[in-house]
């Protein structure tokens, strides 16, 4: 049975449909959605080349079909890598906002680790740019803390690098000291050349006690985690739709 063309009715294109379903929070269907999508431009080579195979000999069908297999497993595996490799491609602070921050943390068991059914491979490289976006939008706080932790044990790791930061905190505690006692917003110069010597050693400090080695080596492996823990993290509701009634 076929349906006469309704003058009323609207057609929403891709991107208005999509903006509309990540304001309202329907990230899950967003995400479905995606998948759908690549699943979908994927199918018409994949029925392509089983229609070539089925219209092989029958001499050299056994053939066909550990290519075919072969050909696909190598395809497959090339675009698993490429989809992982366009994640160092991602600027993923690039929709962070400082309001992120500024709400509660999500649960670590059930929002930020979640099941194992939580995650899945990315489907393309548009749904694991999308899913590094809106999972760092909403697990923001909890990779602040996972950077805290890597950087308290990188500094347990190297007790200079530790001796370095603390002896930093001192000489500007000293400062602030030495500001109250004598004064120092009465004399401007006096202050800003105070000021220089301050930010002079503590440069000094963190060069040669190793601190910038502990701050980097904590800043890369929690941007690791961070990338694949939201590229491989589905997405799910930010908030329940409002419901009429």
């Amino acid at each position: 049975m076929a349906f006469s063309p309704n003058p009323l009715s609207l057609s929403v294109p891709d991107p208005a449909f999509e903006s509309w379903l990540r304001d309202s929070g329907y990230l899950d269907l967003l995400d479905h959605r995606t998948s759908a999508a690549a699943a979908a431009a994927a199918a018409p080579a994949s029925s392509s080349s089983s229609s070539s195979a089925a219209a092989a000999a029958p001499s050299s069908a056994s053939d066909d079909v550990v290519s075919s297999i072969t050909g696909g497993f190598f395809a497959s595996l090339l675009s698993r890598l490429v989809t992982v490799s366009s994640l160092l491609t991602i600027n993923p602070f690039s929709k962070l906002s400082a309001d992120d921050f500024s709400g509660d943390t999500p649960p670590w068991t059930t929002g930020f680790f979640g099941a194992c059914g939580s995650y899945s491979f990315p489907s393309s490289s548009q749904q694991a740019r999308m899913r590094v976006h809106e999972n760092i939008k909403r697990f923001a706080r909890n990779y602040a803390t996972l950077f805290i932790v890597f950087f308290a044990c990188a500094l347990y790791q190297m007790p200079l690098a530790l001796v370095g930061l603390l002896a930093s905190l001192a000489l500007w505690e000293l400062f602030k000291y030495c500001s109250d006692r004598w004064k120092f917003d009465r004399h401007p110069s006096a202050r800003r050349l105070v000021i220089g010597i301050g930010q002079c050693a503590t440069a000094v400090l963190l060069t040669f006690l190793n601190v910038q080695m502990a701050l980097f080596s904590a800043l890369a492996v929690s941007y690791s985690v961070m990338l694949l823990h939201a590229g491989f993290r589905k997405l799910t509701p930010s908030k329940k739709p409002s419901r009429g009634r």
